[in-house]
């Protein structure tokens, strides 16, 4: 069951970045990142939040970001299903509270770093958050089930939705990860390596370049 959890999800975010702009080509890389360890919608969830990251530096509405996220992933899946539901719920409910009301008892049963549940929680955070990152972040760590990976998601999104807010700069910039191979580093270090990888996969590029 494991493989329909959110491990895949929590990889999404580097496609968003490497593919800033086109989230077709970010699902892609999602997709091929993500069947390695897990299937359906393991890997939809994946795909899904690599696409609006993606599409969140060109566009900030949180609902038309959920419908491109949607439009990478097979119309049909559990995944979009509760996508759909989800906004539903925003309708009728006029706090977020009440709609983890809804998630809780709809989906009682369903593991806590499940990938549908997590990503519900994800997209809760950006329609009641206002697409402000502080508020948004904070909604999806209250939201409960696995808080620091969704965090830090929807951190993702409103970060590339909001560049003036310059986060990083309010923030301990320095970074001691424990990946082999890797010392301390600043996220500013990591934000220009990753815009290297952008460059060599610009639109204006053979894909195979």
């Amino acid at each position: 069951p494991f493989r329909e959890w959110i491990g895949a999800a929590i990889r999404s975010d580097f496609w968003g970045y490497a593919a800033a702009g086109n989230p077709e080509r970010a699902a892609g890389f999602a997709y091929r990142d993500a069947c390695w360890t897990h299937t359906k919608n393991g890997i939809y969830a994946e795909m899904f939040l690599a696409a609006v990251i993606a599409a969140a530096f060109a566009e900030p509405d949180s609902y038309e970001l959920i419908e491109i996220g949607l439009s990478e992933i097979p119309a049909n899946c559990r995944l979009a299903e509760a996508v759909r539901l989800s906004l539903e719920w925003k309708k009728r409910c006029s706090s977020w509270e009440e709609w983890m009301d809804r998630l809780d008892s709809t989906y009682a049963s369903m593991h806590d770093v499940h990938a549908i549940n997590n990503l519900q929680i994800v997209i809760m955070a950006l329609l009641y958050g206002g697409g402000a990152i502080d508020r948004s972040a904070a909604l999806a760590v209250m939201g409960g089930k696995d808080t620091d990976c969704n965090g830090a998601t929807v951190g993702s999104i409103t970060g590339a939705v909001n560049p003036e807010s310059k986060l990083a700069e309010r923030l301990n910039d320095t970074i001691e990860p424990a990946f082999i191979g890797e010392g301390v580093v600043r996220m500013r270090e990591l934000a220009e390596r990753t815009f290297r990888v952008w460059k060599k996969l610009s639109p204006d590029k053979p894909a195979g370049n």
